[in-house]
């Protein structure tokens, strides 16, 4: 394929052939990136991140493991990063507990049971060290499935991206939720306010019935994508592990989304959703596959470095990773304003 094109509403999505890029080591799950005197830094994780850097996303060098000051059961993921002002750097983790489901329960599994959490950690030294500050997004024990767990989870919140919004008021979490009961399964949403950014446990509130009415911490949820089809029957199929940046270019939020159709988490395609108002759960278009893709998790990572672009914020031209491989730009366009 060297140039596909789809359309939601009156903006079009288009996907170029581009010359393979990698990332500079493996990547098991969303991978963010910022910028600090004047390089790109990335963060790629496969149970425990590893920081490499380089002058822009094609010449990156591979690094070193980054080193966590604190114990955690289980490995850490981080999949999103905000760089504050100062130049404290905040990190958000997918944490998979090795002991929360009972040694018997792994028997006969050809991996072991888990059931994710979401954590928080901050780095004063460019991400090379972090602080662990705690969980703040988690699924109560009421909602795990140890009867009839899938192929990876018994349950939890994991698979997300983090975004804070325009008016910089709040962190906007979109997150896998693998609850027990199908009607809280799919992606859901949570936000925190800025000012709870240093201090996060139990700051969290998740979207449930209409409103932020839950609490980060064992609260229930109200996917805004639902699942079509339960995580623990025979025929799963939902969306999970979403991606999100703010595309500068068409001044909308723009959200990348894998697509489980069976048990063993088959791929159903890479999809695309559009949203102005990130505040809105209701707002998201209804998510369009852009590509027919084996590989798991999509992002994008802007092409532009004079402006200092990211997986965070892109314009019209970003290239899009898949599973840590790139091997399409993708474009936007949209009607040019009058004025």
């Amino acid at each position: 394929m060297t140039k596909s094109s789809d359309q939601i509403g009156n903006i079009t999505i288009e996907l170029e052939a581009a010359p393979t890029v990698d990332f500079p080591t493996a990547a098991d799950c969303n991978s963010p990136c910022w910028w600090h005197e004047e390089r790109l830094y990335i963060l790629n994780s496969t149970g425990h991140p590893i920081r490499s850097s380089g002058s822009d996303i094609e010449s990156m060098t591979p690094g070193q493991k980054v080193t966590y000051t604190a114990y955690r059961d289980g490995g850490r993921w981080i999949e999103s990063v905000f760089q504050d002002a100062d130049g404290t750097l905040f990190g958000w983790y997918h944490n998979e507990p090795a002991h929360l489901v009972p040694p018997e329960m792994h028997i006969g599994r050809r991996f072991p049971m888990t059931a994710p959490f979401i954590g928080a950690a901050v780095s004063d030294d460019n991400g090379q060290t972090w602080d662990d500050l705690g969980l703040i997004l988690a699924g109560g024990p009421e909602t795990l499935n140890l009867e009839a767990p899938n192929f990876w989870f018994a349950g939890g919140n994991g698979d997300f991206t983090v975004i804070l919004d325009r008016q910089g008021d709040y962190f906007y979490f979109l997150f896998g939720t693998y609850y027990k009961d199908v009607s809280e399964q799919g992606v859901s949403l949570a936000r925190m306010r800025f000012e709870d950014l240093r201090s996060p446990v139990g700051k969290a509130v998740k979207w449930f019935e209409g409103d932020w009415s839950q609490p980060g911490l064992n609260g229930h949820v109200t996917p805004i994508l639902p699942a079509k089809g339960d995580w623990y029957g025979e025929a799963p199929d939902a969306f999970w592990g979403p991606s999100v940046h703010w595309n500068t270019h068409l001044k909308q939020y723009v959200i990348l989304l894998n697509r489980a159709v069976d048990r063993h988490w088959k791929q159903g395609g890479i999809y695309l959703s559009l949203t102005p108002d990130i505040a809105d759960p209701h707002s998201w278009s209804e998510p369009l596959r852009i590509l027919a893709e084996a590989g798991w998790y999509p992002q994008v990572v802007g092409c532009d470095a004079a402006k200092q672009e990211t997986d965070r914020e892109a314009g019209e031209l970003s290239r899009l990773f898949i599973h840590g491989k790139s091997q399409h730009y993708l474009r936007f366009h949209r009607p040019e304003v009058a004025g």
